[in-house]
């Protein structure tokens, strides 16, 4: 005859407690972001979080652009750093420059690219603003990093117009490995349609500084025209280009650049349209600003940093809809997708913002969560 064995209920319910309290204590990558979009990835001795964002860096000084390079960052800061952050720690390194950075308004060492083998290489490309005897322009050089200092090596662009205002700055290197240049209209607006100007354009060029052969007029670095002061480019996963581009009061825009293409100011701007001109994919429309600043794609989304409007901003480039994803800390610079990480700056030191304790600062969220 068979025996059975009656285990009482409250001793199977014990020593399952058992068996969980043995468990590590995890915290799930998959779990729902709370707080505005907090990950609870980290413990918070080793995280720090503002409005749920993960800081990376702080206490920066005007930063502008940012690039990585495996686990290092690289940040440029308006009055003539770059700042490395790596395995926690923040180091601003010195960049000698032939030229003396000019001080006005938005003027500075303002975009700044890696090049492509930079670990091989320890070479970058940077913009930015300078006087000398002849007056304020900008430049497009290279620069060479050697124990921890940055040395200006060869001149690629010189005298890019500038003003009080309206530099321009950004500079990228498209898939097709040629240097992208987007540079203002130096608040005089009749250039950006003069195309033997280098003001209000982006600009097109081998990573040597000469002209491609393929470029959309002869002899020129002009790849488009007719833009008063862009400040983003990015290109998406098929190879189409985007740009970000203040509008005069408002009419801020986000468009797809094509080649030789004319963009209208100071002719259209906003939702206005005219023959031999491109309109913008997206505006602000005339009764809001956004200022949009740097920008980078990912899965079929733009994201772009505001300033005016504090906030990044995300374009679904399918549906035509647009979002808030970040607010609450200020003026953002830059952006930069990394995977399914989203770094950005704030820019609240630039003399315009409203800087907290510690800014800037440089934070992180994970898109999937957003």
């Amino acid at each position: 005859m068979k025996k059975y064995f009656v285990i009482p209920l409250f001793s199977i319910l014990f020593l399952l407690g058992c068996f969980a309290n043995d468990q590590p204590n995890m915290k799930s990558e998959e779990s729902k972001p709370v707080n505005g979009g907090e990950i609870a990835v980290e413990d918070e001795e080793e995280s720090q979080t503002v409005n749920g964002y993960e800081i990376i860096a702080e206490d920066l000084d005007i930063p502008w652009a940012i690039e990585k390079s495996e686990n290092t960052i690289y940040l440029s800061e308006r009055p003539g750093n770059i700042v490395k952050v790596e395995d926690g720690e923040t180091e601003a390194q010195s960049v000698h420059l032939e030229k003396e950075l000019a001080t006005a308004a938005e003027a500075g060492l303002l975009g700044v690219v890696l090049d492509p083998q930079f670990l091989e290489t320890q070479l970058a490309y940077a913009y930015y603003t300078y006087e000398d005897e002849d007056g304020q322009f900008n430049r497009v050089v290279t620069l060479r990093l050697e124990d921890n200092v940055w040395q200006e090596e060869s001149v690629l662009l010189d005298h890019i117009p500038s003003g009080n205002v309206h530099h321009g700055g950004r500079i990228k290197i498209g898939p097709d490995e040629k240097l992208y240049v987007a540079t203002g209209d130096a608040a005089e607006p009749q250039i950006a349609q003069d195309r033997d100007s280098l003001g209000g354009k982006i600009l097109r060029m081998n990573l040597d500084g000469s002209i491609p052969d393929d470029n959309p007029f002869p002899n020129s670095y002009v790849y488009s025209y007719g833009h008063r002061n862009p400040q983003g480019l990015t290109w998406s996963s098929n190879g189409t280009m985007y740009s970000s581009e203040h509008g005069q009061t408002a009419n801020d825009e986000i468009n797809e650049i094509k080649s030789g293409q004319n963009y209208g100011w100071p002719i259209i701007e906003g939702r206005e349209e005219k023959e031999e001109m491109l309109s913008p994919l997206f505006t602000s429309g005339s009764e809001e600003t956004w200022a949009p600043s740097g920008m980078d794609y990912y899965d079929g989304k733009l994201y772009v940093a505001t300033l005016r409007g504090e906030a990044v901003l995300e374009f679904d480039l399918e549906t035509g809809e647009q979002r808030e994803v970040i607010s609450d800390i200020g003026r953002v610079r830059d952006v930069y997708v990394n995977g399914n990480s989203l770094y950005f700056i704030s820019n609240n030191t630039d003399g315009r913002g409203e800087p907290d304790e510690n800014d800037d600062r440089l934070y992180r969220i994970w898109l999937k969560y957003y």
